[in-house]
C-alpha cells in the first residue's frame, strides 16, 4: 500500500508513501489516491483532510514516468483517468490542507493545487517542468493556476519550467505559510484540527461557494450566495450555534 489513510478524530491524513521513488505515482497509486479522496468525502466523521508525502526528499514528483510514458505515448491511455486524484470535476467540499516538503514537481504540484491551504517546509522545491519535455501540465494547472494566483505569476511558472523557492511561492500566493521542516506536519494538523472543530456544514458551504461562484455573473453569484446562506441558517449546526449564542448573551446580560 503506497497511499495511506489514517484518521484521528475528525481529521483524516492521506499520505503518499513511496519515498524510495520520491513519492512518484504509479498508475495504481493514482487510482488509490482518488479512492482515498472519495473515502474522505463520503465519510461523515471526517471534517478536514491533510495531504502529505513520506520522507524528507519529496512531497510528490508526479507520475512514475517509467510506467506512465509508455501508457501515454501509446495513445490508448485516457489521461482523464487521473481526474479523481487531481480532484478535477469532483465535488470535494471538505477542507484540504497540504503539507509540502522537498520536491513538489509536475503532477505533485498539480495535486497540491487542488488543496485549499498549503503549508511548505523551508526546504521545499516547486516546479512545472512539462514544457521542457514536450507536453503541458494538464492535471488541473492550466485551469487552476491563473485563477488562483493571477496571469503574470502563473505564466512565469508554466512557461519558464524553472524551479521556485518556498519564499517565491509565498510571494506568488501559491502557499499560505513557510515553516521549518520539523514543524511541517504539526502545523498542517493544527490548522486542519481547528477547521474540523467548526461547523462542518458551514465550512463545506464556504468551500462550495468559493469553487462554484467565482466564474458566475455577479447577479447570479449573489443570488446563489443568498441561497447558500439561507441553507446554512436553517441547518442543525446553525440552530445549535444560535441557541448557544443566545444562552451566553442571556447569562452575560443577567
Amino acid at each position: 500500500m503506497t497511499i495511506e489513510f489514517v484518521q484521528a478524530g475528525a481529521v483524516a491524513t492521506i499520505r503518499i508513501a513511496r519515498p524510495e521513488k520520491l513519492n512518484a505515482l504509479s498508475l495504481q497509486m493514482y487510482a488509490d489516491l482518488g479512492a482515498a479522496f472519495a473515502r474522505a468525502r463520503d465519510d461523515d466523521t471526517v471534517n478536514a483532510v491533510v495531504l502529505t508525502g513520506t520522507g524528507a526528499r519529496a512531497f510528490c514528483v508526479g507520475a512514475d514516468l517509467t510506467e506512465s510514458i509508455p501508457a501515454l505515448a501509446s495513445g490508448r491511455f485516457d489521461i482523464s483517468a487521473w481526474d479523481p486524484a487531481h480532484l478535477k470535476g469532483q465535488h470535494f467540499h471538505k477542507p484540504l490542507v497540504c503539507a509540502v516538503r522537498g520536491l513538489c514537481i509536475g503532477g505533485g504540484f498539480e495535486i497540491m493545487l487542488a488543496s485549499d491551504i498549503r503549508i511548505a517546509a523551508s526546504d521545499a522545491v516547486f516546479q512545472l517542468p512539462e514544457p521542457g519535455h514536450g507536453f503541458v501540465p494538464a492535471g488541473g494547472t492550466l485551469v487552476r493556476l491563473v485563477r488562483q494566483i493571477g496571469y503574470a505569476h502563473a505564466m512565469e511558472m508554466m512557461l519558464t519550467a524553472r524551479r521556485f523557492s518556498p519564499a517565491e511561492m509565498l510571494r506568488f500566493g501559491v502557499v499560505n505559510e513557510v515553516v521549518p521542516p520539523e514543524d511541517l506536519e504539526a502545523r498542517a494538523l493544527e490548522i486542519a484540527t481547528g477547521i474540523a472543530a467548526l461547523s462542518p456544514n458551514a465550512v463545506q458551504t464556504i468551500k462550495e461557494a468559493a469553487l462554484t461562484l467565482q466564474d458566475a455573473p455577479w447577479e447570479e453569484a449573489f443570488a446563489r450566495e443568498a441561497l447558500l446562506g439561507q441553507r446554512t441558517f436553517t441547518s442543525d449546526d446553525a440552530k445549535r450555534g444560535l441557541a448557544a449564542f443566545a444562552s451566553r448573551a442571556a447569562r452575560s446580560s443577567g
